[in-house]
């Protein structure tokens, strides 16, 4: 008989040298994806983070939807309820937050689109994403703000494990036969299979992949102990999701429900002291965790001794329909009461975000601009935009602010909205002016809101619907809330000219 393979000689490297060969035959693992990085670049990013973290978000529409929802649950109420837009939610929530909360919802979308792969993957899959949801409970009942990177934590706190069984599912066949060969731990059979254990395989491919240190960090088990002091903030997050792992592996695991509640209950005592959460409490988030799981992720648990974890799923979020929404004047008014509640406190790029988000979503414009006027350079240019394909575009959307006679400078020198209904009319191209018309040939239907402060325009909002979109109209319930947009956003920068950054200073 053959010997083994696992009896030949392992090295770590070319573990890892396989496992990133059969990643680039397979793709990433699902999760990872374009959003995944844009969110992590927007997390690192020193300037224009708060903008660079919604624009990411609302790239996604499920994605914004989620956080939305996320914002607006019972775990925040105690930053206000009625979180209409992403903007607000990343201004009062923090970036840090919401870029937690994206990722982990990002990654919970992939982890569950993985489960199809094989019975091994989709169960470490799953485990993982129960383990969020544990660590999401767990933080609420610890009256955390770090909630949304425990979940992140938490759910990668595995991540070894993940690839492993995703990747290398050979490999973990011969690690799984070793440990019931010889009695040995997972860490023990892995580092004689693969040259390295479990969480060493988690931590190369997070460093790989550019994830946070302090996610990278918090990929090992840390002991139940009695802390003389408060754990600092790495070591919560260790605590949390080694809870967190090992409870969502009991709850998949095929023990007797009886011993399951057992050693959920000694779980939860040896790690109470350390987490700050009393021992009951930590019980009820982890019965609250499997519901949410088993409703909104369709997760598999084992049947416990309380059947309503078989509660109906939640229905997933209609799909976003392009175009412009049937309750398009409702989605304003909305945004504008985020942006006239945030007024007091926000900065004036905080307002612009917010109010171009509102026209954007509300609306469902193809591309919404902000030009705002470089009185040095004597033109406007474009300041913050959403929508794709713009970044290429940047440099062909600017002119100069000497009068025209065009549409855009006539509702600049009139400070009235203007709605143009068919820009592809030719009677109507005299009007349109050439580096617009080079930049944005396939427009349908455009809308130009100035901004004037002291009677002197200092910008105005663009919002287009191009050709591949249904045609419509600015309806006259709309035209409300688009005026007291216009006059919130002016009211703020008129209130913070003498205390703004250099970008908007030149504006004013």
């Amino acid at each position: 008989m053959n010997a083994p393979l696992h009896q030949e000689p392992v090295n770590a490297d070319k573990t890892m040298e396989l496992l990133w060969s059969r990643v680039r035959q397979r793709g990433d693992l699902p999760g990872f994806s374009k959003v995944v990085s844009a969110i992590l670049g927007a997390m690192r990013g020193d300037d224009d983070r708060e903008f660079n973290m919604t624009r990411t978000v609302l790239q996604d529409p499920a994605l914004t939807q989620k956080v939305l929802r996320l914002a607006n649950s019972a775990m925040y109420s105690v930053f206000g309820q009625g979180i209409n837009t992403v903007s607000k939610a990343v201004m009062v929530l923090g970036t840090e937050a919401i870029g937690h909360l994206a990722l982990g919802l990002k990654l919970v979308d992939g982890l569950s689109a993985a489960s199809s792969e094989s019975a091994n993957a989709r169960a470490e899959m799953q485990k993982a994403v129960l383990a969020g949801h544990i660590a999401r409970q767990l933080a609420s009942s610890a009256s955390s703000r770090d909630a949304e990177e425990a979940v992140v934590c938490s759910m990668l706190h595995s991540l070894g494990r993940m690839m492993v069984s995703f990747y290398l599912s050979d490999r973990w066949q011969l690690v799984l036969e070793h440990c019931a060969r010889t009695g040995a731990g997972e860490d023990a059979g892995a580092q004689a299979i693969l040259g390295l254990n479990l969480d060493e395989v988690g931590r190369r491919a997070a460093r790989h992949w550019g994830l946070p240190a302090a996610v990278v960090e918090t990929m090992h088990d840390m002991p139940a102990r009695k802390p003389e002091e408060p754990l600092d903030h790495k070591d919560w997050l260790i605590a949390m999701s080694t809870v967190s792992t090992r409870c969502s592996g009991l709850l998949a695991s095929n023990d007797d429900n009886a011993d399951i509640e057992i050693q959920l209950a000694a779980l939860a005592a040896d790690y109470a002291d350390m987490l700050g959460i009393d021992p009951s409490q930590m019980l009820s988030a982890f019965d609250a965790a499997q519901r949410k799981a088993v409703t909104e992720d369709a997760v598999v648990i084992r049947q416990r001794r309380r059947t309503d974890l078989e509660a109906k799923p939640e229905p997933e979020p209609e799909p976003v329909k392009l175009g412009k929404p049937a309750d398009a004047a409702a989605l304003l008014t909305r945004g504008v009461a985020d942006l006239r509640g945030a007024l007091p406190t926000a900065s004036s790029g905080q307002l612009l975000t917010m109010a171009l988000e509102t026209v954007h979503q509300g609306l469902g414009f193809s591309r919404t601009i902000a030009f705002l006027r470089d009185r040095e350079k004597s033109r406007y240019a474009v300041n913050i935009y959403f929508g794709e394909g713009l970044q290429d575009l940047l440099a062909q959307l600017m002119f100069s602010d000497a009068y025209q006679p065009d549409v855009f400078h006539a509702a600049l020198a009139n400070d009235k909205m203007i709605f143009v209904e068919n820009a592809q009319n030719s009677a109507f191209a005299s009007k349109l002016p050439r580096w617009w018309r080079d930049a944005l040939p396939t427009v349908r239907s455009f809308t130009v809101l100035p901004l004037t402060l002291n009677r002197q325009p200092v910008g105005f909002i663009y919002g287009d619907w191009d050709m591949d979109r249904p045609p419509a109209k600015i309806e006259q319930a709309e035209v409300v809330p688009l005026n007291e947009l216009r006059t919130l956003i002016v009211r703020g920068l008129e209130r913070r000219r003498a205390a703004e950054p250099a970008w908007t200073r030149n504006i004013l």
